[in-house]
């Protein structure tokens, strides 16, 4: 149980049988103690009544608790308290920030996703890393998580990449790679050249660069089973039977309007082919036959107009449409010498990710990607990306790091010792503890929110915090009782800051 939901289940129990929810935040002003509610406005009672019975409750957790304002009540912890903290993080280890929330639900992750009709660009970079993140977030929050790629290796797409290859008046896509294929593939059908096309980008392109992105999926699904299997059919089928389909103008419809989107939506055209939505939406009914719980997508702005139809889709099957989680991501921006470098995949005209990871590295890469909220544009500065000081905050999550390993391991016996924990008692070690001590809190907001750009900023605040701390405590001091009990919060930030580092897919040098 992390520190906030003791602080929620003490106030339950102050409160009488409140089941909603209660709001815990970190004040940014130190005087409004470490963890802040304003509980007391929700249930419109007078905030002293329940400061009063909390104080009774107190046990030790805090050295003060004192009402605020209209209806807050700032909790302050104790010195013990954070003592405390320090051991329990060096008895969990590498277990520390481990969750129960998920309960064992299986969930699935869907990401990336490209099109195969060319490289893995920024842009797929961007949902690449952010979505193998979350799934480490989730498995981390106690979920069972499968990571999932879907292939659109049919439908006009891949018509236009056979046009692209054979290079007739049709072709839409460009570059280097496109020429490579007319070497490769033979043929005058659009559709087969497309094919085999798609095939070859899918196995000597796309995987190759998510293997050098290190991101593991454990489903690759062919949009084209869907019609082998005849899901698609099935679907239709389904819906059907509901009533929820209609021939109008010559087109078949699905009344998703039904379902909260703002017009309904063609699954078959005039001329008898399918929609894009159709297979989309067959494919999201096997994955709900599948016995996912919930269900995440990692789509591009582009694909904003479409969540109210998917959505749609999901409450017709019968599964609760709050369950489907899409998370837009915006576009990423290149930026050297201060001005963007211009890309357009079809004019041939981009970066691929491969190449960022070749020329930043694939640590600078995650973080910086994973620094800003999803639904915000990236500017990617290259500068910054390959600049070896702490002006990268990269280098200065890692040059933290490092120094642990560095202080450790001229006292290797420090996992051994029984340190007296109450000596810590200085500013820049409480300091130190209280960022410890956020990190499941992290974890579990992530697994709701599914921000994951707060990991990168909390290993740049934890790295902070151990720099001020080293600058103002000196830890190797002769073996006596406080240098020892310095080492062990030493240790504590080492399984911490490594926790997170690992989170996000980002490496934990040992020297730099």
């Amino acid at each position: 149980m992390t520190v906030r939901q003791e602080i929620v289940k003490l106030i339950r129990q102050s409160s009488g049988a409140y089941s909603g929810k209660i709001r815990i935040e970190h004040p940014e002003d130190k005087k409004y103690g470490d963890y802040s509610t304003n509980f007391a406005l929700q249930l419109k009672t007078d905030p002293e009544k329940i400061s009063l019975k909390l104080k009774n409750k107190n046990s030790g957790m805090f050295e003060k608790i004192e009402t605020a304002g209209p209806g807050f009540i700032n909790f302050f912890l104790s010195k013990s308290c954070l003592q405390k903290q320090v051991k329990e993080i060096l008895k969990k280890g590498d277990g520390f920030g481990e969750l129960k929330i998920g309960k064992g639900k299986k969930v699935n992750v869907e990401f990336i996703s490209a099109n195969p009709t060319g490289p893995l660009t920024l842009g797929n970079g961007r949902g690449g890393f952010c979505g193998d993140v979350l799934a480490n977030i989730l498995e981390r929050a106690g979920f069972r998580v499968e990571r999932e790629y879907y292939i659109n290796d049919t439908g006009e797409q891949v018509k236009k990449l056979g046009h692209s290859v054979l290079d007739d008046s049709q072709a839409v896509y460009r570059g280097d790679y496109i020429a490579c294929l007319r070497k490769k593939i033979k043929g005058k059908n659009a559709d087969n050249v497309g094919e085999k096309s798609a095939k070859v980008i899918l196995e000597e392109m796309i995987k190759p660069t998510t293997r050098k992105m290190e991101i593991k999926f454990d489903n690759w699904f062919s949009e084209k089973t869907l019609y082998k299997n005849k899901e698609t059919e099935k679907t239709l089928y389904f819906l059907k039977k509901k009533k929820l389909l209609y021939q109008k103008e010559g087109a078949l419809w699905f009344k998703s309007s039904a379902f909260g989107d703002d017009k309904d939506r063609v699954l078959i055209k005039a001329d008898g082919q399918p929609t894009y939505l159709l297979s989309d939406i067959a494919y999201l009914k096997n994955k709900i036959n599948r016995g996912f719980k919930a269900l995440f997508f990692f789509w591009g702005a582009d694909h904003f107009g479409y969540i109210n139809r998917i959505k749609a889709a999901a409450e017709a099957f019968s599964f609760d449409k709050n369950h489907v989680k899409i998370i837009i991501m915006q576009l990423v921006r290149l930026v050297r010498k201060g001005k963007e470098v211009k890309m357009a995949k079809r004019s041939g005209i981009y970066i691929t990710i491969d190449q960022l990871i070749d020329e930043v590295g694939l640590d600078v890469a995650r973080f910086f990607f994973l620094s800003r909220a999803p639904n915000s544009h990236l500017n990617f500065d290259l500068d910054l990306a390959k600049e070896q000081s702490e002006k990268n905050p990269v280098y200065y999550v890692q040059y933290a790091y490092a120094r642990i390993c560095s202080i450790l391991l001229k006292s290797p016996n420090v996992k051994a010792q029984s340190p007296n924990l109450k000596l810590l008692d200085h500013n820049s070690e409480l300091d130190l503890i209280r960022k410890l001590i956020i990190f499941p809190e992290i974890i579990e907001d992530i697994s709701k929110d599914y921000q994951v750009q707060r990991l990168p900023h909390y290993a740049t605040d934890l790295a902070a915090a151990f720099h001020q701390f080293y600058r103002d405590c000196k830890v190797l001091n002769g073996g006596n009782s406080l240098s020892e009990a310095r080492l062990a919060l030493v240790l504590a930030v080492q399984i911490v800051l490594k926790n997170t580092l690992f989170l996000m897919g980002v490496s934990a040098p040992k020297k730099m």
